[in-house]
């Protein structure tokens, strides 16, 4: 099996590319950092190679595809916000543009990419969410309630090729760089106010479930935004 991690130098997607390598899979780490790219991949092993593209540019997304052959496996785990500062509406536009595009382009070009290249029936398309899709939260939720609406879409126009498209949409899980810069003891006691069961998620807690979501035994899911949050939603 071989499955095409965006973001999978770091954070959620090296957590992914960790347990798909750990059953025998091939991963192909996609990333825009080469350095990151090749640190994770030396780690993982000989079954894992990277490829250093920005997922929201098209010319990248195009090459990568030419280079990477078949795949049966594609997680979208790229994404984030952005590093925009200033509140006028030029940096507002930039902000919401550019997270769209981190968030939402990423996955859209590589899905629009990859999926020729993925067999028929058994591809499968991962995306990483957010809890942040279903409650809000400026750009950042804006983008990801975005990317749960299009799984949607894609899941009902593949599933006659029996592709399957779902999401996973991760709580607080602060071992990501994603949480870079807002680990302090005030903020981490706010997250973990929201969340039931009282804890922090873990990065293997999500692969977990994109594992599934990418296995023969999900064949018949799709569609679906599977919350990995630990109870954040029951608590709002």
């Amino acid at each position: 099996m071989r499955v095409v991690i965006s973001g999978g130098g770091t954070g959620i997607g090296r957590a992914c590319a960790e347990r798909f390598v750990a059953d025998g899979a091939d991963v192909v780490l996609v990333g825009r950092r080469q350095a990151v790219l090749d640190d994770a991949a030396r780690a993982l092993g000989s079954r894992a190679t990277c490829f250093r593209a920005d997922a929201s540019d098209p010319d990248d997304v195009a090459a990568l595809a030419r280079q990477v052959g078949s795949v049966d496996v594609l997680v979208c785990a790229a994404g984030g916000t952005v590093d925009v500062t200033g509140d006028d509406l030029v940096a507002t536009a930039q902000r919401w543009s550019q997270t769209y595009a981190a968030n939402v382009l990423s996955a859209v070009l590589l899905a629009e990419a990859l999926v020729p290249l993925m067999p028929r029936p058994g591809g499968r398309i991962v995306a990483i969410s957010s809890v942040s899709g279903r409650k809000g939260s400026g750009s950042y939720g804006a983008a990801k309630a975005a990317l749960n609406n299009w799984v949607v879409d894609l899941a009902g126009e593949l599933a006659q090729e029996g592709i399957t498209v779902n999401a996973v949409a991760p709580g607080y899980v602060p071992d990501t760089g994603f949480w870079d810069g807002r680990r302090d003891e005030a903020e981490m006691q706010r997250r973990l106010a929201k969340v039931a069961m009282g804890r922090a998620g873990r990065v293997d807690e999500v692969a977990e479930a994109v594992a599934y979501f990418a296995s023969f035994r999900s064949g018949f899911t799709t569609g679906q935004v599977l919350g990995v949050d630990g109870g954040t939603l029951l608590s709002l």
